[in-house]
């Protein structure tokens, strides 16, 4: 009992899922087949999941989130517009870098903890890494389980997807910077001129903070100049930090740095959506998007995936409506792609990255206002993917 007492409402959901899950397939709703094929192309996905989050935690533990953001307090040398620039560009590249997931549950109280260190006000900078956590995870197959999904089906490696797929993210970007400074970085908003830069920042083991910064630049240049696979090269990774931490700081090695929630709930989630997929769900997808590969098929995928992510949530969003697509028509996929990433920033529940920063927001004591997070969040949304889609048909 104790044990369920101490149960996250988070944790009820995963659970829930895999056991709806489960009973849809004991049940015959969801036949063994289809069921069997979805566990067997997210099986890598959820490699690399649970070793990139163990890899992020002790990069966290090793105090490299801290060192970057206390460098970047100072560089903006009490320029709330340099600032601006400097947190957008730290956030953008944690979040391209690492996964959303790494920003929503690391970046979010480091950079609210800095907030109070240097005494400026902590909405601007929450709001910052919620929307550069979904809205900058376009670039990479890291960036999102999304992309890995995207990627599979269209058969692109990390420096093709890239390629493909970089016009995107900058519009995306561009807008994402334009709705900050407007709801919330501006003179009048932020609360205050200027801001004392903090002291450096001095990690308690600097020789931990090398290691697991070399083994995150290591990872990253693996799977875009060689494209090594992704569960591959963040698997060696990890186990680099985790000898490191082996040998320096044994006690941060807990069986709670994997991610079990979302090991449960993405399984789970794949499940009940492939259920709902094969009892109607199908054809109202492919009546909305149609099969039109050019840029009107392009911004009405993108505009379902955008609206069912804020619904429902993106994962089973993306799931859903790669299903519908003609397996010819990558442009389309990859504009649902731009709607399932951009898009779900207006409903808290819109994305698991989004649930983690409101879990990290409530912990702190930062309070967001609902009312404004879903009205701002609804004007990037729109704008954000219009100009991501446009850009992606421009350069495609």
């Amino acid at each position: 009992m104790s044990l369920l007492r101490r149960l996250h409402p988070l944790d009820w959901l995963a659970g829930g899922l895999l056991v709806l899950g489960v009973a849809f397939v004991a049940t015959g709703l969801l036949p063994a087949d289809p069921a069997g094929d979805v566990l067997e192309r997210i099986g890598p996905l959820l490699v690399f999941l649970a070793a990139v989050i163990v890899l992020a935690e002790l990069t966290g533990r090793a105090e490299v989130f801290d060192v970057v953001a206390t460098w970047v307090a100072r560089a903006g040398r009490g320029s709330y517009a340099l600032l601006f620039v400097l947190c957008v560009a730290f956030a953008s590249l944690t979040t391209i870098t690492l996964n959303l997931d790494t920003t929503a549950v690391l970046l979010t109280p480091v950079m609210l903890a800095l907030a109070t260190r240097v005494g400026i006000a902590s909405v601007p900078l929450a709001m910052t890494t919620v929307w550069l956590a979904n809205t900058a995870s376009l670039l990479l197959p890291v960036s999102n389980l999304t992309n890995l999904l995207a990627a599979d089906r269209v058969a692109l490696a990390p420096s093709e997807m890239a390629a493909a797929m970089w016009a995107p993210q900058l519009a995306a970007i561009a807008v994402t910077m334009a709705c900050l400074w407007g709801f919330y970085w501006r003179p009048g908003r932020r609360g205050a001129a200027s801001y004392v830069a903090p002291e450096p920042s001095e990690p308690a083991d600097p020789v931990l903070l090398r290691i697991c910064a070399t083994a995150v630049v290591g990872f990253l240049l693996a799977i875009l100049l060689a494209d090594v696979p992704l569960s591959v090269a963040s698997l060696t990774a990890a186990a680099v930090v985790v000898v490191a931490f082996a040998v320096r700081d044994r006690g941060a090695l807990r069986l709670s740095l994997i991610p079990w929630r979302l090991l449960v709930l993405v399984p789970g989630m794949f499940l009940v959506v492939e259920t709902v997929n094969a009892h109607g769900l199908h054809e109202v997808l492919a009546r909305a998007m149609g099969s039109d590969n050019g840029l009107v098929g392009m911004l009405r995928s993108a505009a379902v995936g955008a609206g069912f992510s804020n619904a429902l949530n993106n994962l089973p969003a993306y799931l859903a409506g790669e299903a519908v697509i003609p397996a010819a028509n990558h442009e389309q996929l990859l504009a649902q792609l731009v709607g399932v990433n951009v898009g779900p920033v207006v409903t808290p529940w819109a994305s698991l990255a989004t649930l983690l920063w409101f879990e990290r927001c409530r912990w702190h004591g930062t309070r967001i206002h609902l009312g404004r997070f879903v009205g701002t969040g609804l004007v990037l949304a729109v704008a954000g993917t219009l100009a991501a889609t446009a850009a992606l048909a421009v350069t495609t």
